[in-house]
């Protein structure tokens, strides 16, 4: 990793907070649905969305650097944005904007509150943020200073949202995403006869199913045997609570294919079930494990233990083109990356915000940005336009 002195990372100024909310289609036919909504209004794949929050953070530091940060998210919002009001942010005002040394300290200072929940969302933002400024103040790429052999492209996979387990629509929806250039896909469906529309539609494709907690294990079981003919490259968070470490060890001991990581609580729990063989595929979310330092902790674990680490994303801001400078410090392999939500938005707030949309993705391939730091860039207009939310602390 590049090094930065600690005595070059400039004094945090002032932070800012804001929400922005952007409508999107999902291209839903209301009139065909086959079934009822099998997910509850808090899931952010249900059809009660028809817009999506992002919570940034601007930090600025008193020699003048601009750092972005988003902290998860949707529903979640007034607990975080409380926590970054009143706890995160006003932490780090006055100190150095050195991630190395602050963001342990703030997880020190906060460590009776938890090691997930609304006030790590706040502090994974932050340390976001001063990962953006020390790259900036390096004159590199994030993903450079992290690795200076990472890659300047990456794969791209369409997530799409929930489609009532209706296999018209399903389908209907990936041969949309195959069109817009796609060559691997999610869904949140979880019946086998949604899932098998979907495996005909893409042929043999990678396909993963996000089931969001749905199942026992017992139910788990039955399920993932009966789909074990469409091959599915994995099965994400099958069963509640999702870090059930021993449910999810019997699960993936038979099916090898068991996904999660989003909703366990911290690194440290997240790395145990890695090391033990719970998980096929770890999936840490930056913007509530802990920011960048703890996903490079994550995936430094998966290049020890030999475990694949394949990032959550369900973000539109600062924190997909972290995830995707993140995933760029690792050699190409075969499975997919960078989750892109697999929506149609009113408008984007930066270039990097909806690849499929924008006309950079190409055979499923993603170029990144080469200017310092993580890249984004917000159009000034989309983002006074779409803002909620506005609080300045200093």
């Amino acid at each position: 990793m590049h090094q930065v002195n600690e005595l070059e990372h400039g004094t945090i100024k002032t932070i800012e907070i804001m929400v922005t909310s952007i409508g999107f289609s999902a291209r839903r036919n209301e009139t065909t649905y086959a079934n009822s909504e099998s997910i509850d209004a808090f899931n952010a794949s249900s059809r009660e969305f028809t817009s999506m929050q992002c919570l940034l953070v601007k930090v600025i530091t008193r020699d003048g650097l601009v750092g972005w940060g988003e902290a998860f998210g949707h529903k979640s919002n007034p607990a975080t944005l409380a926590a970054l009001g009143e706890i995160v942010c006003p932490f780090f005002i006055g100190r150095s904007s050195d991630p190395v040394t602050q963001t342990p300290a703030a997880e020190r200072a906060f460590h009776a509150f938890g090691r997930t929940g609304p006030v790590h969302y706040a502090l994974s933002a932050v340390d976001t943020a001063l990962w953006d400024i020390t790259a900036q103040r390096a004159g590199l790429p994030l993903r450079r200073l992290l690795n200076p052999e990472a890659r300047n492209t990456i794969t791209g996979y369409a997530s799409l949202v929930h489609y009532g387990e209706d296999p018209i629509q399903v389908a209907d929806q990936l041969r949309l995403a195959q069109r817009h250039g796609f060559r691997a896909f999610k869904l949140h469906e979880s019946t086998p006869t949604a899932i098998a529309a979907a495996r005909e539609t893409v042929g043999r494709a990678p396909l993963m199913a996000d089931v969001n907690c749905k199942w026992t294990v017992q139910e788990a079981e039955a399920v993932l045997t009966a789909l074990e003919p469409l091959e599915l490259l994995w099965m994400e968070e099958p069963v509640f609570p999702p870090d059930d470490s021993a449910g999810l060890f019997r699960l993936n001991s038979r099916h090898r294919n068991i996904a999660a990581g989003e909703n366990h609580s911290g690194v440290r729990a997240l790395i145990a079930d890695m090391e033990c063989g719970a998980l096929a595929f770890a999936q840490p979310s930056v913007g509530k494990i802990g920011g960048v330092s703890a996903m490079f902790e994550v995936i430094a674990a998966g290049r020890r233990v030999d475990a694949a680490v394949v990032p959550h994303n369900f973000y539109y801001g600062p924190a997909l083109l972290a995830t995707a400078q993140l995933i760029a410090t690792s050699a190409a392999n075969d499975l997919p990356e960078l989750e892109i939500p697999f929506l149609h938005w009113d408008s984007l707030l930066h270039p990097f915000h909806a690849p499929h949309q924008n006309g950079v993705l190409a055979g499923g391939s993603i170029p990144l940005p080469d200017a310092p730091g993580l890249g984004f860039s917000p159009d000034p207009q989309v983002l006074e336009r779409s803002r909620i939310t506005h609080r300045v602390i200093d």
